[in-house]
């Protein structure tokens, strides 16, 4: 009776501790099941290109980026690339990754992201310390805005310098692509049709200079704004288009009031989806 009794207490209390548990994100599938980090880890040993779409403010976004990467790493050969590196500045980060200079002189050189120390300098970090090739994938903003401002006519006097940090031109375009038609719609005309435009220049460029990094029977992880990769749309549109043979795996990530509830919006939004608590702290 005693020994009944004490397993009783222990099964109360055991449930009692996991119902105050307190979970900052839950992983679900494409088609909103739950799954595990350990599933998505083994997924994108199987692929060539993951896209981890983060909400670049998101602690957990870059937490599970390391993660990811660190955990990876030590079972395939790895190329990291970012959305937050500007292709004008890949010689300077080629530069930093063989100690030809050091943070201090990186900073004095360009402009990083005002959170780049927080959230992406510990990948480049640990991509120098594993001797992990490093792509800035993206398009200068400085060109992208031109887009924005004059369409991809914008671009017609680039110098042949400035044509190589951006993918060929003239490139594939598809204004009917819901995500393209989406960000007209939220931003209510404001930008007109070349708003899209600048989008699909970098969505093209990342895709283009993915595929100029990436090596055969490595994994190459791109790190971009989730809106950058949702629906397969944005990269993996170019991506398809510029390399079709690719095998690519998506994440996205989103903040929600109830992580243990799968919203129906996200379903197919990416191959994993990260819901991740409203109340977790950003990083700015």
């Amino acid at each position: 009776m005693k020994t009944l009794l004490n397993l009783t207490l222990t099964l109360f209390f055991s449930l009692n501790i996991v119902a105050q548990d307190k979970q900052p994100y839950q992983l679900y599938n494409a088609e909103g099941k739950k799954t595990s980090y350990k599933k998505m880890l083994k997924e994108a040993g199987k692929v060539d290109i993951v896209l981890f779409g983060e909400l670049h403010n998101n602690a957990i976004s870059h937490w599970l980026q390391y993660e990811l990467t660190a955990d990876l790493e030590k079972k395939e050969d790895l190329i990291l690339g970012f959305e937050m590196l500007e292709r004008n500045q890949d010689e300077l980060m080629d530069q930093y990754m063989k100690g030809k200079i050091d943070q201090k002189q990186l900073d004095s050189l360009t402009k990083m992201w005002n959170n780049y120390k927080t959230d992406y300098k510990p990948l480049v970090d640990f991509a120098k310390d594993k001797k992990i090739d490093v792509c800035a994938c993206n398009i200068p903003r400085y060109l992208a805005n031109k887009v924005f401002k004059n369409g991809f006519e914008g671009l017609n006097d680039a110098s042949s310098q400035e044509k190589e940090w951006m993918a060929p031109l003239p490139i594939p375009y598809d204004a009917t692509l819901p995500g393209y038609v989406e960000m007209m719609e939220m931003m209510g005309g404001h930008g007109g049709e070349n708003l899209p435009k600048a989008q699909a220049i970098k969505d093209a460029t990342m895709a283009f200079f993915i595929t100029k990094a990436w090596k055969k029977d490595h994994v190459l992880i791109h790190f971009n704004g989730a809106y950058h990769s949702n629906n397969y749309e944005g990269i993996v549109w170019y991506l398809k288009k510029y390399k079709p043979e690719l095998k690519i795996m998506t994440i996205t990530t989103e903040t929600v009031k109830d992580i243990k509830k799968f919203d129906k919006d996200f379903v197919k939004k990416a191959d994993f989806i990260i819901q991740v608590d409203e109340n977790m702290t950003n990083t700015y």
